[in-house]
């Protein structure tokens, strides 16, 4: 298996997360999650080290430029404030947005004792947020952002009639959602539109097309515009990104990001959270 697959396997097929569900899930070692993935133990554990410490790196080059930390220090959070960043696979890469927002929020606010935890399982579309919501509802956080239905616009095998999720189910799954943490919940939410992907890449990749997944831009358009008229805070990375994203940002996948594509998500989450009040 080349670096390049083994990369793929470890950011997009979280057994660490998908398992801890289950009974015993969240116990399970790391030489089990490399089992499950194929992989050996020791290689599975220098590339995950390998990988945090990229996301750190990105942290800090996102705080070289005074213009970002300077948001950073506007983000409306209290001392002691608790955040869970909400999704699938695009949160839950250990290279993910939310990983580097963590690691700017320790790095330039240490001293407010911010915590951010991430709950989010590669996959995953509205509906099955409805079922992990509860979990979340349970921590009572100070705030959450969410970044799902990604997967609610994906398509199986060559000639799709539909998506996983019609978009009219995904527009009621996140107003369930909504009604689920504003009425159990004092949290504050932020929405993140799903971004663009490259559909040729998308369709040709070894490991997403072996499950037969499609996705189309104009699928992913209508759940992003259906996260913008929320009422509420939204911030459009679909719009932000383009369409598709540019290619260094995209892993050879089409649809997950490299760790300069999630740089640049923690920085588009960072300016639209900023200027909230």
């Amino acid at each position: 298996m080349s670096n390049q697959q083994i990369s793929w396997l470890l950011k997009v097929i979280q057994p660490e997360r998908t398992l801890a569900s289950l009974p015993g899930g969240d116990g399970l070692s790391q030489e089990t999650h490399a089992a499950l993935l194929g992989l050996p133990s020791e290689g599975y554990t220098t590339e995950i080290t390998r990988m945090k410490a990229e996301a750190r790196e990105a942290a800090s080059e996102l705080l070289a430029d005074p213009a970002v930390a300077s948001m950073v220090d506007r983000l409306p959070l209290q001392k002691g404030a608790t955040v869970v960043a909400f999704g699938d696979s695009l949160t839950s890469d250990p290279q993910s947005w939310a990983v580097i927002l963590s690691e700017v929020l320790a790095a330039r606010r240490a001293a407010d004792g911010i915590s951010l935890a991430i709950s989010a399982v590669g996959g995953d579309t509205t509906t099955h947020g409805l079922v992990r919501v509860g979990e979340v509802v349970g921590r009572q956080p100070d705030w959450i952002l969410f970044l799902i239905g990604t997967n609610d616009a994906r398509t199986q095998g060559p000639h799709p009639t539909k998506t996983l999720v019609h978009h009219d189910e995904t527009e009621r799954n996140i107003a369930e959602l909504r009604q689920r943490v504003s009425h159990e919940t004092k949290a504050r939410l932020v929405w993140i539109t799903p971004p663009a992907v490259n559909e040729e890449q998308v369709a040709g990749h070894w490991g997403l097309a072996r499950f037969g997944v499609r996705f189309r831009n104009e699928n992913l358009a209508r759940v992003a515009k259906i996260v913008r008229d929320i009422d509420g805070a939204a911030i459009d990375v679909f719009s932000a990104l383009g369409t598709p994203p540019p290619a260094d940002l995209l892993m050879g996948d089409g649809l997950h990001f490299t760790v300069a594509g999630q740089k640049r998500l923690a920085l588009e989450v960072i300016k639209g959270w900023s200027n909230l009040q």
